[in-house]
């Protein structure tokens, strides 16, 4: 039970929701995602929301396949492109060959992949994570880490909640401890520095896989892909990309103002390419 909650969430941020097992952290994001009302009080606004929750219901009638694409049609989206959708997050998570199991068949470890890609397949302005990263493989985990920062990159807001305090610490605009029955701001972890990189290679051409720091990637209309890493990685995000074939063209590296991956660079002097792609120390 919650008492006296006045919580506005920020555009454009990743916020962390804390609090001891039973104070009620999901009953606060079942409340954000609408999924529940409150007996008193109202929650306003109406962001396209999508909601993972701490336990999927995995014993539905689909395939993984078909569960995707009707939480697509739901979200408003037509039956090829929920297909579509469903198969790129199904191939991100390393489950596209489970696409045609039976929910109830998965293991619970897919059930979690599939529970992940349906929020994430709907682009959602909010997104709502209760314990989403639990029962994923590493490899899972880190991908979900680059979605979460390409919603808030893309001007999404991300609510969560993981038992591990080091998710995501340095990214995170907004804290809160649920205890009592209220609602408290929590301390920041310290920002971490990052880099956001811009680089273009021949039309079609995928990321290379497996890129150190795990970048949230944000695509533009002219072909150009941003590529937002902590600093530490990025040099060596730099060689991967120009030792690539074919190889990316980088056009800017440029240091960005606070933690979160969707913040404005800095106006600071960045390293111009050479004629052949090479950065200049």
């Amino acid at each position: 039970m919650l008492r006296g909650v006045d919580l506005v969430l920020p555009a454009r941020a990743l916020v962390r929701v804390e609090g001891a097992n039973g104070t009620g952290k999901s009953t606060l994001l079942r409340l954000l995602a609408r999924i529940d009302a409150p007996s008193e009080g109202r929650v306003t606004g109406r962001p396209r929301t999508a909601y993972v929750p701490e336990r999927f219901p995995a014993a539905l009638p689909f395939t993984a396949a078909g569960y995707l694409v009707h939480l697509g049609r739901v979200h408003g989206l037509s039956a090829p492109e929920a297909a579509a959708r469903a198969d790129r997050w199904l191939t991100r998570f390393g489950a596209a060959a489970h696409a045609r199991t039976s929910l109830a068949e998965l293991s619970k470890g897919t059930s979690q992949k599939v529970a992940v890609a349906q929020a994430l397949l709907a682009e959602p302005e909010l997104l709502v994570l209760d314990e989403a990263w639990t029962g994923l493989d590493t490899e899972a985990r880190d991908v979900l880490d680059r979605a979460v920062a390409e919603r808030v990159a893309a001007g999404a807001t991300v609510v969560y909640v993981d038992h591990d305090p080091r998710r995501l610490a340095g990214a995170v605009d907004a804290a809160y401890r649920v205890e009592g029955l209220g609602l408290t701001a929590a301390p920041l972890a310290p920002a971490e520095s990052r880099v956001r990189i811009e680089a273009t290679a021949p039309p079609g051409t995928p990321l290379p896989a497996g890129l150190p720091g795990s970048p949230a990637c944000t695509p533009t209309d002219d072909g150009t892909v941003r590529l937002t890493v902590p600093a530490a990685h990025s040099d060596a995000l730099l060689a991967a990309l120009l030792s690539a074939r074919p190889r990316w063209h980088i056009g800017r590296v440029e240091p960005v103002r606070g933690a979160g991956p969707g913040l404005e660079p800095e106006s600071v002097p960045h390293r111009s390419p050479t004629p052949d792609g090479d950065p200049v120390p």
